[in-house]
């Protein structure tokens, strides 16, 4: 078995596998010296602060590959300006490594415009102030929601939520003032459901009852009545109901007559106004003394005339003797007082 085993035939076998498999191996290690450039290499060139277009140039000049990274926009270096450069400059590579370029972008990062519609204007400016935006203006028109954002505007046209925006851009808002007092009623009379949806939202009304002849839903009936009816004044944001056939209004009319006496009963102008007068409360009268009748006056049944008694003088009356005294001046003569004379009561 041995000597089998060291048999020359046995050992050129060996001795030619083995030389096959070193010449495999220098192969491999020759071909990955050519392919990937061993030995060769060249310095990283400074481009940093460049334009990146500058920068750009001057990699492919050196026979190098690069990466073009945007930093976050820094408003104090130019726009596309390199910034920072891997690996370094001055730095040995090998042809065709990759050179990574960060760079300074031309403005903000976009952000998305946050759905703010129907929202409290107090909510949307929290959330357009989340996510970097900034309000401009506030338009305001008449409408049924109050206070809330209707539409987003920027640069002069409206924008839909989800609108890719430069950071800190700044967006106006169009918000809703509240609705119009006093407004007439649209006549929607003749017109198609469809129509008179239209017509009635425009006019910022909202669509009540609609009430269809046949029972269906069929949106290309016509209208043919209405209430309110046409040109009555009401604020925004009030309901108007629909009646719809597929007839005419002119093959409706003891419909429409018996609408009206329902939802337009007519009043009487002719008839008197009725006049409420205030009562005034009753008077009581005073009640008179009675005065006794002397045993003539009852015989007689005549009523005398009695004189009123007057009151009697409280101060003395002065004689004519007395002259009152004053400091320093002429006594001054006093008339008498007289006294009144007693009237006589006649009984006839």
């Amino acid at each position: 078995m041995f000597k089998s085993l060291f048999h020359w035939k046995v050992l050129l076998n060996i001795v030619l596998a083995m030389a096959f498999f070193a010449g495999l191996v220098w192969l491999t290690f020759r071909w990955l010296e050519f392919h990937t450039n061993h030995g060769e290499e060249a310095p990283v060139p400074n481009v940093m602060n460049m334009t990146v277009h500058d920068a750009i140039k001057v990699l492919d000049d050196s026979g190098l590959e690069y990466e073009v990274d945007s930093f976050k926009y820094d408003p104090k270096f130019r726009p596309l300006q390199v910034l920072a450069v891997f690996p370094s400059p001055g730095s040995n590579v090998k042809n065709g490594r990759a050179i990574v370029l960060k760079v300074n972008p031309k403005t903000w990062a976009k952000v998305a415009v946050p759905d703010i519609i129907d929202r409290y204007k107090g909510l949307a400016f929290n959330q357009l102030n989340l996510v970097g935006l900034k309000v401009g203006d506030t338009l305001y028109e008449p409408s049924i929601q109050r206070d809330a954002v209707l539409r987003i505007i920027f640069n002069g046209s409206s924008i839909k939520p989800g609108t890719l925006l430069p950071k800190f851009s700044t967006v106006d808002l169009v918000i809703g003032s509240g609705p119009l007092r006093n407004v007439s009623i649209p006549n929607v009379v003749g017109r198609t459901v469809q129509e008179a949806k239209k017509i009635i939202a425009q006019a910022l009304f909202e669509v009540g009852i609609v009430e269809y002849e046949d029972g269906g839903k069929d949106e290309s009936d016509i209208v043919y009545y209405q209430d309110p009816e046409f040109g009555a004044q009401r604020d925004q944001g009030m309901q108007i109901d629909l009646w719809a056939s597929k007839k005419t209004p002119a093959e409706l009319q003891n419909k429409i007559k018996q609408l009206d006496e329902m939802y337009r009963p007519k009043i009487d102008t002719t008839l008197a106004p009725i006049q409420y007068n205030e009562v005034s409360p009753i008077e009581q009268k005073p009640q008179t003394q009675k005065v006794p009748a002397t045993t003539e006056q009852s015989a007689s049944g005549n009523t005398p005339n009695v004189a009123k008694p007057k009151p009697a003088n409280t101060q003395p009356a002065a004689s004519p003797n007395s002259v009152p005294k004053q400091n320093g001046t002429a006594p001054q003569a006093t008339k008498p007082v007289e006294k009144p004379k007693p009237k006589k009561v006649v009984i006839e």
